[in-house]
């Protein structure tokens, strides 16, 4: 059966991302920033998810900061489809509010959850997977979560692992039932995962018909469920201004936490679609266009006039805001220059570039957060 016309999409565009410091600050998080060509990872994901999905059926979850800067990103997404929250308090709210919204449009949606901040180099296999998990949750009371198929032992992703494979009448040639998940693990338990064949990342990537999460919300979180029920219904200017004693009202708890790792009808629909998560500096490097030298230049200024000057200086990151960075004799380093800081680190030590953000936390440098 085809549901597409019931088929809502979901964008969170509201986190931050440490690990991309300091290009990703507190009034310009990494959703907001070019860091895959002349378009921000929020335009992509839009993109993407409008090739399937109109742009009147596309719904973006953000702070009341970012009101504007979202606007001006998104033209074509109407305006009130644009749900402010009044602070951050995790996945699990999130979803459940972006899915109230759609419910009150349409009480047979099917809502397709988004990141802004994640990247996929198959775009028509990402398309058919995701309209086969969506006909799965039109079709069954399922929660689906699409798993990314494992290219490597990552201790950068958290892991759902399968059990029994469910037989099904929609377009989904794989369906399985989910017995557990995992936080990101240590190097040899990673490889184990990989070895038994029953794993995949988990890329916090939800379909769901909206009734059926509203139902999972009722069961399994009923204090939150108590909060957001207020929402059921309303009209879109009594809609949002419901929301601050309702975000005053909920403490934060991930999706993961507070619905997939309790629910009994969660089932995966595999994903090969060359996703990856912007998490950090060193996966815009890998995924990022090498010149000859091995080395990865972005500019916010002009891309085809890159500000760099290199001599003898292979697999390094670049990123300039315009004025030259010249290198020489430099290897396998990451170099991000903004007009109020310079942040140079090892390729190595990528991750740990959230810890540079939390010494100006202990510090109280706000102005450069």
């Amino acid at each position: 059966m085809n549901q597409n016309s019931h088929v809502y999409a979901v964008i969170l565009a509201g986190g931050g991302g440490t690990r991309l410091w300091p290009k990703s600050r507190n009034d310009t998080p990494k959703q907001f920033l070019k860091l895959m060509g002349k378009h921000t990872m929020l335009q992509i994901t839009a993109q993407r998810l409008n090739s399937f999905i109109p742009w009147e059926k596309m719904v973006v979850v953000t702070n009341q900061k970012y009101s504007k800067r979202v606007g001006e990103l998104l033209p074509e997404l109407p305006k009130n489809n644009i749900i402010l929250e009044p602070e951050k308090k995790d996945t699990a709210l999130a979803m459940l509010v972006g899915s109230i919204f759609a419910h009150n449009l349409d009480p047979k949606a099917v809502v397709v959850n988004a990141a802004a901040d994640h990247v996929v180099q198959d775009e028509s296999e990402f398309i058919r997977v995701m309209k086969a998990a969506a006909d799965v949750a039109a079709e069954n009371e399922f929660l689906v979560t699409v798993g990314i198929s494992p290219k490597f032992a990552s201790t950068a992703f958290g892991y759902i692992k399968i059990s029994d494979s469910i037989r099904q009448s929609s377009r989904a040639a794989s369906l399985f039932k989910v017995e557990s998940f995992t936080e990101k693990p240590n190097e040899t338990t990673a490889r184990a995962f990989l070895a038994t064949g029953k794993y995949f990342w988990n890329a916090n990537m939800y379909v769901w018909a909206t009734q059926t999460i509203i139902t999972a919300f009722q069961q399994l979180q009923p204090e939150i469920w108590k909060s957001a029920k207020a929402l059921v219904g309303k009209s879109i200017d009594d809609f949002t201004k419901s929301l601050e004693s309702i975000y005053a009202s909920v403490e934060p708890i991930s999706i993961d936490y507070a619905i997939s790792e309790k629910a009994d009808n969660l089932v995966l629909v595999p994903g090969d679609f060359g996703w990856d998560d912007i998490g950090e500096w060193l996966v815009v490097y890998n995924l990022g266009q090498k010149d000859l030298a091995g080395n990865v230049i972005i500019s916010d200024g002009d891309q085809d006039r890159l500000p760099t000057l290199s001599v003898e200086s292979q697999n390094n990151l670049i990123h300039s805001n315009g004025r030259l960075v010249a290198l020489l004799g430099v290897r396998d380093m990451i170099i991000v220059d903004t007009p109020d800081i310079v942040m140079i680190a090892p390729k190595s030590r990528s991750q740990d570039v959230k810890k540079l953000v939390e010494r100006l936390k202990e510090e109280k440098r706000s102005e450069y957060l």
